[in-house]
């Protein structure tokens, strides 16, 4: 029988995601108000049945660790597991990892105790629910060692993919990494027999998920060198000497590796047929299972709005906004385009009375508060009667005083004090 181990590629150090990944790593940033990007890649395994799952990370992985462990609790007769395998030092190496296929090839000697037939690469930072059980019988029937899920895209979009070339038979002839906007990559255009696969939009070309199914014999193999990136090394390398199969994938697919694509992506889920939905009941996304209560909204108007758990909303007026577990919003605040990821406990009346005394505002948003195009991190303080990204005023990106400009979005990070009628 077949056994499909899964690996989940939590990225480097997170640099594009800074500064929500100042204090945790890239697939510990909270997503959706409830949930982390882990979830997302684990939980299209899960839901495949594939539920041997390593999640490989090596900066800020406290929290990952502390998610994970508290998340993806299998019974003993399901024989799955979500492990974390952090960067580590052994007799044979000693350093960081030094990409995707570096970091896969370090923890063989973990992985080949499961005895796999089979690896799942998938990568850490996407948002999508693919089939991969699909996936994977498509890629046995295919008779390649290699399969790649792509998905199409626009000559735009193609310029920072790897981009392939197909034949009427999904098998992939050439690959290039990151084209760029100038090349000419016309021959790469998807062929008339695969027109069924094509969404609208002039979206003509295959970009690359990131997402591979390897026989364990070519996983081996195609790894045994000092090759350390999948994309730049690995993949051309394999396919200058293997067929390689093309899995076409055509629903929703969103990079969130980026803050631009990160507040995107969240604020996509407020739309009323929102491009990725979450209210899928065969296919849920699974998170950790929190005793909160529920919401209290208390005289609010609301519109196109996501509260989790635990929330406590007073006399406020929220639109196209995403409320993260526990977080506390006053009387006259007005959120419009912002995500508030929340809190990770509620202050008692005497903290409170103690802040107040040292002239610190309470965790959440204060009163009169104005904020628009924002994203706040957990256990931020914002005090009454700011403004924030209301004003008509020149933000280059860059780190503020007590925030920061990033991709024209203002980020309050995490455990920030911004004080009374602070204007950003």
């Amino acid at each position: 029988m077949s056994k499909v181990l899964s690996i989940v590629l939590g990225g480097g150090k997170g640099t594009r995601l800074y500064p929500l990944t100042k204090d945790r790593s890239k697939p510990a940033v909270p997503f959706g108000g409830k949930y982390r990007i882990v979830d997302i890649p684990i939980s299209n395994c899960i839901n495949a049945g594939f539920k041997q799952i390593y999640v490989l990370t090596q900066f800020n992985s406290a929290s990952l660790h502390l998610h994970v462990a508290r998340t993806y609790m299998f019974d003993d007769f399901s024989e799955g597991f979500v492990e974390i395998m952090a960067a580590e030092q052994t007799l044979t190496h000693s350093g960081w990892y030094e990409g995707t296929a570096d970091a896969v090839r370090k923890n063989f000697i973990h992985f080949r105790t499961q005895n796999p037939t089979h690896y799942l690469i998938v990568s850490g930072d996407q948002l999508y629910r693919m089939d991969l059980d699909d996936m994977f019988r498509k890629h046995v029937e295919s008779g390649c060692g290699l399969t790649i899920a792509c998905t199409t895209v626009t000559r735009e979009a193609a310029s920072a993919l790897g981009i392939m070339k197909v034949d009427k038979n999904h098998r992939i002839v050439e690959f290039q990494e990151k084209p760029g906007p100038v090349k000419d990559i016309s021959d790469y255009r998807i062929p008339q027999e695969l027109i069924a696969d094509r969404r609208s939009g002039g979206k003509d070309f295959l970009g690359s998920m990131g997402i591979y199914i390897f026989d364990a014999s070519l996983m081996e193999s195609s790894l045994d060198n000092d090759l350390m990136d999948f994309g730049k090394e690995v993949i051309p390398k394999v396919l200058s000497e293997n067929p390689v199969n093309a899995y076409i994938f055509n629903g929703y697919w969103e990079d969130i590796g980026t803050i631009r694509n990160f507040y995107d992506a969240n604020l996509d889920l407020t739309e009323i047929n929102p491009p990725f939905n979450f209210y899928e009941e065969q296919k849920p996304i699974f998170t950790h299972r929190r005793n909160l209560p529920a919401s209290k909204i208390n005289y609010c108007t609301l519109d196109r709005t996501l509260t989790a758990d635990g929330c406590i909303i007073t006399n406020a007026s929220l639109s196209r906004s995403i409320v993260g577990i526990r977080t506390i919003i006053e009387t006259g605040a007005n959120l419009d385009g912002t995500i508030c990821m929340g809190a990770d406990y509620y202050e008692s009346d005497a903290q409170k009375a103690e802040n107040a005394r040292k002239g610190i505002p309470n965790i959440g948003i204060g009163h009169g508060c104005i904020l628009k195009g924002a994203i706040v991190d957990k256990n931020a303080r914002i005090g009454e009667n700011c403004r924030i990204g209301i004003d008509a005023m020149e933000r280059k990106d860059g780190e503020y005083q007590a925030w920061y400009v990033v991709d024209g979005v203002i980020v309050i990070p995490k455990n920030a004090i911004i004080p009374p009628g602070t204007v950003i």
